[in-house]
């Protein structure tokens, strides 16, 4: 485990992040951060808690709605799978017919 330093609005947070997530968790603390400001920047007469908490609820749903295409394209995925193996569940039926009529 390393120990980094982030800013988000201007104030430091310390964390403790595995080996190798250094540069990804700066990059995850500058969107968070720049995302805090852009919801400062529009709502001037919230408390900086209620701006973050708002900023939060964005992000989380911009992550939800992410993982919703994700599964649904999962899905769409799977369907397709399952509609291929068919026919080639149905060959390989054939051809053991095919062979016991043979073994007769």
């Amino acid at each position: 485990m390393n120990s980094i330093r982030v800013n988000i609005l201007g104030k430091p947070f310390p964390l403790r992040v595995e080996d190798g997530e250094e540069e990804l968790m700066h990059k995850i603390a500058e969107y968070v951060d720049e995302r805090f400001k852009v919801f400062k920047r529009e709502l001037t007469m919230q408390p900086e808690q209620t701006i973050m908490v708002l900023a939060s609820l964005s992000i989380a749903e911009e992550l939800f709605s992410v993982k919703r295409q994700l599964q649904a394209n999962q899905a769409t995925t799977s369907e397709k799978q399952d509609t291929q193996e068919e026919p080639l569940a149905d060959v390989a039926h054939r051809l053991s017919q095919l062979l016991d009529d043979i073994k007769s």
